[in-house]
């Protein structure tokens, strides 16, 4: 009787997508996330160019997104090394924050005593204006380090105390938003601070610890570039900022419109791969990330 059953099943076909169900790389390029905010964009640039065109306006008061780009191809020998000058301040910055965000925060859930005792100086820090205190940094760091590197430190301490808050406040707020039933169990099992530290908190943490990745890692960016300008570096130190600061005394606001759309694409650029750090990570366990059917 079993052998009635036993019907030979035709081949499914096979399907576009892959065979867990997800959608193949180009679907997910021309999928409407992605496809609508270029479009958005593409119309916002024509209808700029076109009222530029229309009105009549000069270069020097509001140039058209054709003459940025031409200005940028020409100037690019000029703008690219002023922007790995500020894309190597940035990171420093960033792996800074992240390193002793990350630290501070396990120090702050190991003792309450610490965190209340210390956190509030944190917010003071992150509330104090990065513009009133960066010339303070900049003559502190130049009586510690000689030479030119005192200008490089200056602006990534400058950059460090803008992105380190956000990694702070999150990872603390992620590490003491473990399941307490959980920590009971870790308790009721004689486990060590470390073996809870390692299998309970940071896992919890990891989706806040991401997510203050990336706010610190535009923030590190702005703190970046906030300092180059209080700074006023010149010469082989220059960033962005320099560029962007020189070009608006001088009128060239072309240049200066080239070296905004590099410090954009840079910060944007910083967001997409954060992005897709913490989607790559979360993506099969945690339900901000998961993909479904529906």
């Amino acid at each position: 009787m079993d052998n009635l059953f036993d019907v030979p099943r035709q081949p499914e076909a096979s399907a576009p997508s892959s065979e867990s169900g997800q959608p193949s790389q180009l679907q997910r390029l021309l999928s409407p996330d992605i496809l609508a905010p270029i479009l958005v964009g593409l119309l916002m640039l024509a209808l700029w160019e076109l009222g530029v065109r229309l009105t009549n306006t000069p270069p020097y008061i509001l140039p058209g997104p054709i003459l940025v780009l031409q200005t940028l191809v020409r100037e690019w020998g000029t703008l690219f090394p002023s922007l790995l000058i500020t894309m190597k301040i940035t990171l420093f910055a960033f792996l800074a924050a992240v390193v002793s965000g990350l630290l501070v925060s396990v120090l702050f859930t190991q003792s309450k005593w610490i965190e209340r005792s210390f956190f509030p100086y944190a917010v003071i820090l992150q509330t104090t204006p990065i513009v009133a205190i960066a010339p303070l940094i900049i003559l502190w760091v130049r009586q510690l380090v000689p030479g030119t590197a005192s200008t490089f430190v200056s602006l990534v301490i400058c950059a460090w105390l803008v992105a380190f808050f956000p990694i702070l406040s999150n990872t603390t707020l992620g590490l003491n938003s473990a399941d307490h039933n959980l920590i009971n169990l870790f308790q009721l099992y004689r486990a060590s601070r470390w073996q809870t530290l390692r299998y309970l908190r940071l896992p919890s943490a990891l989706p806040y610890f991401l997510g203050g990745l990336r706010i610190s890692g535009g923030l590190a960016l702005i703190g970046a570039v906030v300092a180059e300008f209080v700074a006023g570096t010149g010469g082989t130190s220059s960033g962005l900022a320099y560029q962007i600061l020189i070009s608006s005394f001088n009128l060239q606001i072309p240049r200066m419109f080239a070296a905004l759309l590099l410090t954009t694409v840079l910060g944007i650029l910083i967001f997409v791969l954060l992005t897709m750090l913490s989607d790559r990570l979360l993506r099969h366990w945690h339900e901000s990330a998961v993909r479904r059917e529906n």
